[in-house]
């Protein structure tokens, strides 16, 4: 079972911006820049770990979800365009990052990671979810 699974499980708490019956995003805990977000498949395939190995279907509907998740990122943090980087390298289980953008260099993974505290990721968070609501 990964982390991402343990997390959809409410095992292990995440800072969560949106959730439907099949996709599930969160904010990452290392984040490049604030808000950035992770967003990961719960059915039919949780752990899946390839992308491109998802149904097609499913991978459509998943990037559509990441649309709307992107948007709200975009509107609270103010940012200029959101990323998306697939790796799929650091957790066997298929997500795509949605990183906040003001200048290229904000979504190179060789730069050092945030460390935010709680209060400041609760915040972020849910001032995306508002906006997704939006």
């Amino acid at each position: 079972m990964t982390i991402f699974t343990r997390i959809i499980n409410g095992e292990i708490p995440s800072y969560k911006v949106a959730e439907d019956e099949r996709f599930y995003a969160f904010l990452d805990i290392h984040p490049l820049v604030k808000g950035h977000t992770l967003v990961i498949p719960k059915l039919p395939e949780p752990e899946a770990d390839y992308i491109f190995d998802l149904d097609d279907a499913l991978l459509g509907d998943m990037m559509v979800f990441a649309k709307r998740v992107a948007r709200g990122i975009q509107a609270a943090t103010g940012c200029k365009r959101v990323g998306v980087a697939v790796l799929g390298m650091e957790v066997n289980h298929v997500h795509i990052h949605l990183i906040p953008l003001n200048k290229e260099s904000d979504m190179l993974f060789t730069n050092p990671k945030l460390d935010l505290p709680s209060e400041e990721m609760c915040v972020i968070a849910n001032s995306i979810a508002e906006a997704i609501d939006n």
